[in-house]
């Protein structure tokens, strides 16, 4: 797996094709052969935007072999970011910008960075004076220590001005829409030591995925998507869990900071959700549940 970043220090021509996308040097030489062509089918698609940094950002996810190659797209505006945003989350699902769930997603996606940047600065600063407001009750201890008071309450403000227009029940499904775009979103993180390896590493677990991370650099290594599970297994005598991947990939690990049957339970319960239909009436398999999340110790 690699790590392609695109940042503002080197500018591609990048076209958009069906399902995949294929960048240049620049666009004179587009009808040549591209630097590279990235098929998007079946990718992870990951928001990095800060609208008032005017950070504009796409981290893509794409499957290969021996795990996922992670790619880093920078967009110069809001227009631009939701083209290309809605034409991502599309193609990860199989589908182009020709078919009709395009142009809602791209309104979705303006609606939502509108949301944003709804308030002005001068906003902000008047409502900081008629209101007293403790930062330290709304932030971590973390957060609190490295930002001033003054700064955390104009962005406590300026979120709370956001959402006060709105009926209760959508503010709280903005609220879920912004968890969920968080780059980290529904990541649950171990301590582990994988089999032939001398040092420690971070196991996050997904919905979807696993992901190996240096536990020093908190740098991604490799990631593994549930997809391409074929099965896994815990030795109970010695607390380690073992997989099967396709393409003969197989790892295993014991896990450190908890113990191993939680990690089980974690796989084999986002497995059993990934078999559930949509359907609110659809009858909850138990036995299934209990036998991908039980164990004999």
């Amino acid at each position: 797996p690699k790590k392609l970043i695109l940042k503002a220090f080197k500018q591609y021509w990048f076209v958009f094709k069906d399902t995949s996308i294929a960048y240049f040097k620049n666009k004179e030489l587009e009808q040549g052969e591209p630097v590279e062509k990235l098929n998007l089918r079946g990718c992870e698609v990951v928001p990095d935007v800060n609208v008032a940094g005017r950070k504009f950002g796409i981290n893509l996810l794409i499957p290969v072999a021996d795990g996922m190659n992670e790619v880093y797209l920078r967009c110069d505006h809001e227009s631009q970011y939701a083209q290309w945003m809605a034409a991502c989350i599309l193609a990860s699902k199989g589908k182009t910008m020709a078919d009709s769930s395009y142009q809602p997603e791209v309104l979705n996606i303006l609606s939502f960075l509108k949301m944003k940047n709804r308030n002005s600065a001068s906003q902000v600063a008047s409502g900081l004076e008629n209101m007293d407001l403790n930062p330290e009750c709304f932030v971590s201890p973390r957060c609190a220590k490295k930002h001033k008071s003054k700064q955390l309450a104009a962005c406590i403000l300026e979120a709370h001005q956001n959402v006060a227009q709105m009926p209760l029940v959508e503010a709280k499904l903005r609220f879920i829409q912004a968890w969920q775009s968080l780059p980290e979103f529904g990541l649950t993180y171990y301590l582990v030591r994988f089999k032939g390896s001398k040092k420690d590493d971070i196991l996050g677990i997904s919905y979807n995925r696993l992901i190996r991370i240096d536990a020093t650099t908190g740098i991604p290594i490799t990631t593994w998507r549930f997809t391409n599970m074929k099965q896994w297994n815990v030795n109970w005598e010695i607390r380690q869990v073992a997989i099967e991947f396709d393409q003969n990939v197989s790892i295993a690990f014991t896990c450190l900071s908890a113990d191993c049957k939680v990690v089980h339970e974690y796989i084999g319960g986002y497995i059993f959700l990934s078999t559930r239909s949509k359907d609110q009436n659809e009858t909850l398999d138990e036995d299934l549940f209990h036998k991908l999340t039980g164990g004999q110790e």
